[in-house]
């Protein structure tokens, strides 16, 4: 897993459309003339203000300051309940402890227009409409994009002043906005209780085909709130696969059905194990409340998986803000046999199987983010490059040819049902609280 994650990040992958080299923050020209600070909780924003205005000709004297409100997104979308942390924390994914998170911080009048560049090259991602970001509300929290830059960089064990575009792009357009979203759908949501009452945990959905980087995403969110004080906890589809043994029950069930052979279409899941799982999750909501997390190891009987030792499953404690629960089915709703069988036979149990699904997954969740994509053979070559990544920890996993295998047994269901969640949303989802995420073959997003 973590292999893979910081193959994502660190494998070179084209320069987003939207971006030029003039959009460039740290280059080599500018790495000389920062130096670091030990305190990230001081108001960078405002210190750059003040210099500012010492100094008329700097790029900053021109960002906009006529924003009122406090938080980042727009009026009424306020995050009030955020709270500051000690700087020296324990990393949840994976218990690396980090010491202090040092900010980059201009110094004099010449050093402010990199900090200009940073917040030209935020303004231009293109999620920022779709948030309803605008440059005011940028500039009043520029050092929270400054600070979670700097978590993340360490986080994927990057040099900060030395992000290609690509990895900028991905930090700066794709990850901070979505924290910053999720923050504001947690906001929501705990604001729909009265004081004194114990609230859930929000749990966020990711539905997104595979290998399209959502797992990372989940990777890199989980660790913001961590760093910033907000307990949450991971949880994935995969974790409720069938194990070996209930997987090869399901098989000599349905002979002949090439889609129930391996694990991953509806009816490959233990929806009774869900269902246990997602209840009890959504009840740790005081201190001390406790409960492990299961896991699936997709390496195990050569890569065909099974279920993970309990002794291995991480403990997770509440009270907790929010489950960020991923999937490429998750929300996926059924339909009419006559059509699920037009695009193959064998997906008509498939379909079937899916009507129980709502329960034990899509009820639970109340706030969605889609990932789309243009194309579903994506998922091939993405899956490809995740076994890779798998391979190089020292991981059995499947050949080239059992990829692509095991990849065309998911396509029909992609097929099938990636129209309808891209048109409707997700099985029973509010459509006040969706975000649907456009990301081309790089993974990003446009």
């Amino acid at each position: 897993m973590r292999m893979e994650i910081l193959n994502i990040l660190s494998n070179p992958t084209k320069t987003p459309p939207w971006m030029t080299s003039s959009n460039s923050f740290f280059n080599s020209t500018t790495i000389c003339k920062y130096k670091f600070i030990s305190k990230y909780d001081v108001s960078v924003f405002s210190s750059l203000s003040s210099l500012s205005k010492s100094n008329p000709s700097s790029k900053l004297s021109h960002m906009p300051t006529n924003s009122s409100n406090p938080g980042i997104f727009p009026t009424g979308y306020g995050c009030s309940w955020m709270q500051e942390k000690s700087m020296y924390e324990t990393n949840a994914n994976n218990g690396r402890k980090h010491g202090p998170l040092y900010s980059v911080f201009p110094t004099t009048p010449a050093e402010v227009s990199s900090v200009q560049d940073l917040f030209d090259f935020i303004c231009a991602g293109p999620l920022m409409s779709k948030l309803g970001l605008t440059k005011e509300t940028v500039t009043e929290s520029i050092d929270k994009w400054i600070a979670y830059g700097s978590y993340l960089s360490r986080l994927f064990q990057l040099n900060e002043l030395r992000l290609t575009i690509p990895q900028k792009a991905r930090f700066y357009h794709y990850y901070i906005p979505v924290f910053f979203w999720c923050e504001d759908q947690i906001s929501q949501h705990r604001s729909t209780y009265k004081d004194g009452e114990e609230i859930p945990p929000l749990v966020i959905g990711f539905s997104a085909p595979q290998g399209c980087g959502k797992t990372t995403l989940v990777f890199a969110l989980n660790h913001l709130f961590n760093v910033t004080g907000r307990k949450t906890a991971t949880i994935s589809i995969d974790d409720f696969y069938l194990t070996a043994e209930g997987q090869a029950k399901l098989r000599e069930e349905n002979p002949g059905n090439a889609l129930l052979e391996l694990r991953g279409n509806a009816g490959s899941h233990d929806l009774s194990f869900s269902i246990e799982t997602l209840t009890a999750i959504t009840k740790l909501t005081k201190e001390g409340t406790k409960m492990k997390l299961p896991r699936y190891d997709k390496s195990a009987y050569k890569g065909k998986g099974d279920r993970a030792d309990p002794s291995t499953w991480p403990e997770v404690e509440g009270p907790l803000m929010a489950v960020l629960f991923e999937g490429w089915m998750l929300g996926f709703k059924p339909l009419p046999a006559e059509l699920v069988k037009r695009v193959d036979p064998q997906l008509e149990t498939v379909n079937k199987n899916l009507e129980a699904y709502y329960d034990a997954w899509d009820k639970f969740i109340k706030a969605w983010i889609v990932i789309k994509i243009k194309d579903p053979s994506c998922v091939y070559e993405w899956r490809l490059q995740a076994e890779l990544a798998m391979r190089a920890e020292g991981k059995p996993g499947m050949s080239d040819e059992e990829i692509k295998d095991f990849v065309s047994r998911y396509l029909p269901a992609y097929n099938a049902y990636l129209p309808t969640l891209y048109s409707e949303g997700p099985n029973g989802s509010d459509p006040n609280r969706i975000l649907v995420i456009e990301i081309d073959e790089e993974r990003n997003p446009f």
